[in-house]
């Protein structure tokens, strides 16, 4: 069974890969209109997200969302609800997929057709999103400890940077006292989402306990500052808003001094296409579990489940690459549709499982 450490993990693996995703693009759009208040309305919503989750999901222990939903609601009722939530899982990471094709093309190989560099990233999330659940925790745990400690340099490399305007940040904290912006609002409470894979690593808990959750608040509200105010920092507070990928920008213009590879934005790319990946895989393992859990099972025969989950992964690929028709402007429009719709998944999936932990504890009275 998984440690209580790997929860924090699923946390720390969504709040850094909010730096690239659409959350920083809203946020600093609304960097003049309400973007910092909404920041810390969203390390308080967050939280309590967080508690009210973990506080329920506890309860079912080793139990994934399918089986807590098939033990207490009508099958005409769960499994809509199950497919939705899974559509919405396949969405997240293939938008992150998308979003690193983008990137890869724009910052690293230009001369390389999309199509290729998108090829790749399927054929190794499709395959790894069917390892079983516990080994990709422990993949997911080796990650963060390869990729944590050059995101860090980068992230102190840039602070300390002699390049680096205070006077941009000091001067778009005098917008602080403006009201929240509703989409910064939820761009922001994204970097809380990471509990919410819960939904079927939680098979792999038993008895999950969170003794510090102000640790995740406290290092939320870090990853949020960081992601905002380092790029105006960098680019000023009227010149950001001409990046698309403000914090590649910003790596590409920080020079390391006295190493094999000068340019910062070599490192900081392999750091977080690694991220980016892992996140993809298990984003789409979880909407791969959830679309099984719907599917007629066959015991004792594993080649059936076999077929079924290339199927499942298949069509995922397939989606993508029709994704992949899209141009920026919609990618970015698509992005920002699935932070509110996301917002609120959560809120209703939070609702339901309270009233499933009701209907149970009414059936034992």
């Amino acid at each position: 069974m998984a440690n209580s450490r790997y929860f924090y993990c699923l946390f720390l693996m969504n709040s850094l890969i909010n730096i690239i995703n659409f959350a920083p693009r809203e946020l600093l759009d609304a960097r003049f209109d309400g973007a910092q208040s909404s920041i810390l309305v969203a390390v308080g919503t967050g939280t309590l997200f967080i508690y009210l989750f973990t506080s329920v999901i506890c309860k079912f222990p080793g139990k994934g969302l399918p089986e807590i939903f098939g033990s207490v609601m009508p099958r005409l009722l769960a499994s809509p609800l199950i497919v939705v939530y899974a559509v919405l899982w396949y969405l997240a990471g293939a938008l992150i997929l998308l979003s690193f094709v983008d990137i890869t093309l724009r910052f690293i190989s230009p001369d390389t057709g999309p199509m290729a560099v998108l090829l790749g990233f399927l054929i190794l999330t499709c395959l790894c999103a069917r390892i079983d659940s516990l080994s990709l925790l422990y993949g997911l745990e080796i990650t963060l400890a390869i990729t944590l400690p050059l995101i860090l340099y980068t992230t102190v490399k840039a602070v300390v940077n002699p390049d680096f305007s205070w006077d941009a940040v000091l001067q778009i904290m005098t917008h602080a006292l403006h009201p929240p912006d509703w989409n910064s609002l939820a761009a922001a409470t994204f970097t809380f989402s990471g509990y919410i894979n819960m939904a079927v690593f939680n098979r792999v808990f038993h008895g999950l306990k969170l003794k510090h959750i102000w640790i995740l608040s406290l290092e939320g509200l870090l990853v949020l500052a960081i992601t905002f105010y380092v790029p105006i920092g960098y680019h000023g507070t009227v010149g950001v808003e001409r990046h698309v990928y403000t914090w590649f920008t910003t790596a590409d213009s920080i020079r390391i001094e006295s190493f094999l590879i000068e340019r910062m934005l070599y490192l900081f790319y392999f750091a977080y296409s690694t991220l980016a990946l892992v996140s993809a895989i298990i984003q789409w393992h979880v909407g791969k579990e959830l679309l099984l859990s719907q599917l007629p099972s066959a015991p004792g025969r594993p080649k059936t489940r076999q077929w079924q989950e290339i199927v499942i992964l298949a069509v995922f690929a397939a989606g993508t690459l029709l994704l992949m028709r899209i141009d920026q402007y919609d990618l970015n429009m698509l992005g920002v549709f699935l932070l509110h719709i996301r917002w609120y998944g959560e809120l209703l999936l939070i609702l339901l499982l309270f009233g499933c932990y009701w209907m149970v504890r009414r059936r034992r009275a």
